[in-house]
């Protein structure tokens, strides 16, 4: 379940920051509205992975339907 804090709970950033970890999602409220989000940084270099996954597998795809239309792949395989 995410963590919601008032943005005002910043004053006090040290013990916002403890709470915040890799397993509970923390959402900063201005006027009750989850606005931000604070990450760490496993949770930013776990994104960037998946990002990077993604990238290479979309590129992958256009390589892969690209050798088809040009014939380079058989559809047989």
């Amino acid at each position: 379940m995410p963590n919601r804090k008032p943005i005002s709970d910043l004053r006090n950033y040290t013990e916002v920051l403890k709470r915040a970890d890799y397993l509970s999602r923390m959402y900063l409220t201005p006027n009750g509205h989850g606005d931000y989000r604070i990450f760490t940084m496993t949770e930013i270099d776990k994104l960037a992975g998946c990002r990077a996954a993604y990238t290479l597998s979309t590129k992958l795809k256009k390589a892969e339907e690209w050798a088809h239309k040009e014939r380079w792949i058989s559809a047989d395989k």
